[in-house]
């Protein structure tokens, strides 16, 4: 079976190799944002040929294809999901490192209205949203 990353990468005329489709069945499979160290544990869970230079290169050839989204959610590591179909936005949990994706039309409406009173016309945003549960914050207070 053909992932969804596997097909966008088909549907854009890249070689697909063993080890492309590999990764690319991991990118797809991944419900959390991985880094390339994440993607390399994984692949070659699959797979134990596959080197950690063979993940750079084709993430990078998935990211120049506009195949995939990078992201840097300020912990210093670039972080990957297959590009969206439909935006959203990131809220990250500072202390698990988790990112969950959301959207909210109060916040979009609010953008637009933004970029219109300072002059211009908005093509596109990213937002990311830095947080601790509350338990946690109660936790450091005390």
């Amino acid at each position: 079976m053909v992932s969804r990353l596997e097909q966008l990468c088909l549907d854009k005329g890249l070689k697909m190799t063993e080890q492309r489709r590999v990764i690319a069945r991991v990118l797809s499979d991944s419900a959390d944002h991985p880094d390339v160290e994440q993607v390399y544990r994984r692949a070659t869970a699959i797979d134990p040929r596959i080197s950690i230079a063979t993940v750079y290169r084709t993430v990078r050839l998935f990211e120049e294809a506009n195949i995939l989204a990078r992201h840097d959610f300020g912990d210093g590591r670039s972080r990957y999901e297959e590009m969206p179909s439909a935006h959203h936005d990131h809220l990250i949990d500072l202390q698990s490192g988790r990112v969950v994706e959301f959207r909210n039309e109060e916040i979009e409406k609010l953008q637009e209205i933004i970029a219109n009173e300072l002059g211009y016309e908005l093509v596109g945003h990213r937002l990311e949203l830095y947080a601790v549960p509350r338990h946690g914050r109660q936790r450091m207070e005390e």
